[in-house]
C-alpha cells in the first residue's frame, strides 16, 4: 500500500475522475477527505469508499471560495494532523453554458469563464494546501485537466515519489 497513512484531500471527489481517484487513494492506504460542490455525490463515494474497508469524509466545498477551502484544510489538520496530498480535479464550470450556443451568440466572457474557473481553483487549493505542507516540508499538490477519462483513471502513484523527489521536499505537479 504505497499511500498508508497518508492524507489525501481530493477537490471535485464527486465526479467520475475525483471519485475514481479518491477510491484509488484509499485502496492505497490514504486517508482520504473529499469534498465538491454537490454533497450527495461526496457521500456516495465516500460510502463507497468506507464499504470496501477504506477511510473517507465527505465535505461540502466549493473550490472557488478560498475561504470555504481554507477552512475545510484546518478541519482536515485538526482531525489529521496535516496534508500530504491534494488533488484537484474540478471539472469545467458550467460547461453546459458553451453548448448548444451558436458561435456567433457567444463572447470572449463565455469562452473564458471555465478557463478562469479551472485556473482559479487550482490556484486557491494548490496554495493554501502549500501553505500547509512547507513547513512539515512534505507533501504532494496535483491537478487533473484531463478530459480523457480513461487516461485520467490510470493514477501513477510511483509519479508521486518522482514528483517529490524532482521537485524537492513539496511537489507541485
Amino acid at each position: 500500500m504505497i499511500l498508508k497513512d497518508k492524507i489525501a484531500v481530493i477537490y471535485g471527489a464527486g465526479g467520475g475522475i475525483g471519485g475514481a481517484v479518491a477510491r484509488a487513494f484509499a485502496r492505497e492506504g490514504a486517508k482520504v477527505f473529499l469534498t465538491g460542490r454537490r454533497r450527495t455525490t461526496i457521500e456516495a463515494v465516500a460510502k463507497d469508499i468506507v464499504s470496501a474497508s477504506g477511510i473517507a469524509e465527505a465535505a461540502e466545498v466549493d473550490a472557488l471560495d478560498e475561504a470555504a477551502i481554507d477552512k475545510h484544510l484546518q478541519f482536515v489538520i485538526g482531525k489529521a494532523g496535516r496534508v500530504d496530498i491534494s488533488f484537484n480535479a474540478i471539472g469545467i464550470h458550467d460547461a453546459n453554458a458553451l453548448s448548444g450556443a451558436p458561435l456567433v451568440e457567444l463572447n470572449a466572457a463565455h469562452f473564458s469563464e471555465p478557463i478562469t474557473a479551472l485556473g482559479m481553483s487550482y490556484f486557491l487549493t494548490a496554495r493554501l494546501a502549500a501553505r500547509l505542507m512547507i513547513p512539515n516540508k512534505s507533501g504532494v499538490i496535483k491537478r487533473e485537466l484531463s478530459t480523457d477519462v480513461e487516461q485520467a483513471l490510470h493514477v501513477d502513484f510511483q509519479s508521486f515519489e518522482r514528483e517529490a523527489a524532482r521537485c524537492g521536499d513539496v511537489a507541485i505537479c
